[in-house]
């Protein structure tokens, strides 16, 4: 797996954020719109008004959101298992402080404790990436 794949949960987390921000954005409209009612017909045929419009794009943007987060518990399953797969605890416990609870490496530092940095709980993730490529191009190329 690569760090791109293994940042996926990451980055579904912000579009579902992005989507909620711009869903309350929504939701605060329509509250403010003024409603006009008058019985004068509109002569350009079905014309939506700006509340009906407003309705309309909530129910869509309700329905990305739940989608997404659909996705984020697939991807999240995905992930877990690959971080159960990881033979070492120390570097089991790395992966899952940065790639499922998503901190920051200084901070996944400060979870593992002891002499660790940012740099080089860093390392010993592009370490194991590296020899789990190796150990399948191995695999996969014949010789």
């Amino acid at each position: 797996m690569t760090t791109k794949e293994l940042s996926q949960l990451y980055y579904l987390n912000r579009e579902i954020e992005n989507c909620q921000r711009k869903l309350e954005e929504l939701e605060y409209q329509r509250g403010c719109s003024p409603v006009i009612l008058d019985d004068m017909p509109h002569g350009k045929g079905p014309a939506k008004s700006r509340v009906e419009q407003l309705a309309a794009e909530i129910v869509d943007l309700k329905a990305i959101i739940h989608a997404k987060q659909i996705e984020c518990i697939h991807e999240r399953n995905r992930l877990e298992r690959y971080i159960a797969d990881i033979p070492d605890s120390i570097t089991r416990q790395i992966f899952e402080y940065r790639f499922a609870d998503c901190l920051p490496w200084e901070q996944v530092a400060a979870c593992m404790g002891g002499e660790n940095s940012g740099e080089s709980v860093r390392k010993r993730c592009n370490r194991y990436l590296k020899s789990t490529e190796n150990a399948n191009l191995v695999t996969e190329c014949p010789v």
